[in-house]
């Protein structure tokens, strides 16, 4: 009994199972069925959007002559901030910076002037305080002689050019007649020659001169060249006044190219000296006469400095830390030279009699 009842529960449990795999076997037939006639659907849908060409063979010569051409080939180091950043030219900078009748004001700078709080800051806070200075500062142009030089400048200032000066390191103070200081002065001279080749007029000043009033109204209507002094005797004609190279204003034309390059040229006759000491050894020579160059001298009441003070706040355009060495002792004096100035703006009478704080270190041993 318990024998026949297990062998019927036994057959009823295959055909149950036989009948689910079936029902399987039905569900999976279904879905491959879907699965097909959908991927028709696709493809049919893909040939109407997408028809098929044939390739012609009597093209394939063609193909593999006219090969893609190849990508360039990209060096990393050329790529930088200067790529991303065109570097302006020494000409547009001028450009930018011109007068409506093609002037400039130009001065030089290294990292021992631009350092916070020493010579170019002084500078730059003279225009800002002048009467008249301020609408100037767009046209300076500072030249700078080193990298740390055009970094600080570019904080303070727009027109910033950083000059190639790959034989001689420019960033610390030079003392006089060095024979850094030197190499630096004659870069200036030829600059300045490249400046009036590419026609442009210029004053140049150098950085430790303060900027009281605009000096424009003071230079001579005529004169190629026009000289600041350390001395002044009288007479704006005389080559014999004491001549300071820190203040010139010069007309672009023949005559002042072609000196330019002669007082240039003429350092390699006087290897020992700076430019200043050059020109008063050629400025009698009959080539000067032969070039023809018109020279003017600016008076030291408007053009001051430590050699010969301005007798006349009144009148003064600039004062000029000359016959002054050392970077702390011009940096001392020109400060008493600014609050004096701070000073006179105070007053609301006129001013009889000039005395000057400065110089004062200047002085000293």
């Amino acid at each position: 009994m318990s024998s026949s009842s297990s062998s019927s529960s036994s057959w009823s449990r295959i055909k149950f199972l036989d009948s689910e795999l079936k029902i399987g076997q039905k569900e999976v037939t279904r879905i491959l069925i879907l699965f097909l006639g959908l991927t028709a659907s696709c493809l049919v849908l893909y040939k109407t959007a997408y028809p098929l060409q044939r390739l012609n063979v009597n093209n394939l010569s063609s193909l593999v002559a006219s090969p893609s051409p190849p990508l360039p080939n990209i060096n990393s180091s050329e790529i930088s901030q200067d790529t991303a950043k065109p570097k302006i030219s020494f000409k547009e900078i001028l450009e930018n910076a011109t007068t409506k009748n093609n002037t400039v004001i130009i001065t030089t700078l290294n990292q021992a002037w631009a350092e916070p709080n020493s010579l170019f800051d002084l500078f730059i806070e003279s225009f800002r305080i002048g009467q008249g200075t301020q609408q100037l500062l767009k046209h300076v142009v500072v030249v700078c002689l080193d990298l740390k030089a055009f970094e600080r400048c570019s904080q303070l200032h727009t027109n910033c050019y950083q000059t190639e000066t790959s034989e001689t390191d420019f960033s610390g103070e030079k003392v006089y007649n060095t024979p850094d200081y030197l190499k630096m002065m004659w870069r200036r001279i030829e600059l300045l020659t490249q400046v009036l080749e590419m026609g442009f007029n210029f004053i140049f000043t150098d950085a430790d001169i303060m900027w009281l009033r605009d000096p424009f109204p003071r230079l001579y209507p005529d004169g190629d060249f026009q000289m600041a002094c350390d001395r002044f005797f009288g007479d704006p004609f005389d080559s014999n006044n004491w001549v300071n190279g820190g203040f010139t204003y010069v007309r672009s034309n023949n005559r002042s190219v072609e000196f330019y390059k002669f007082w240039h040229k003429s350092r390699l006759d006087y290897p020992e000296l700076h430019d200043q000491d050059v020109f008063n050894r050629i400025k009698h020579k009959p080539l000067i006469t032969e070039i023809g160059i018109q020279m003017r001298f600016f008076d030291t009441v408007y053009f001051g400095g430590f050699c010969q003070t301005s007798r006349d706040i009144n009148l003064v355009c600039t004062m000029h830390a000359n016959c002054c060495i050392g970077l702390e002792k011009k940096l001392h004096d020109l400060n008493l030279v600014l609050d004096d100035w701070r000073k006179y703006l105070s007053l609301s009478e006129h001013v009889q009699n000039t005395t000057w704080s400065a110089p004062m270190k200047c002085l000293e041993d």
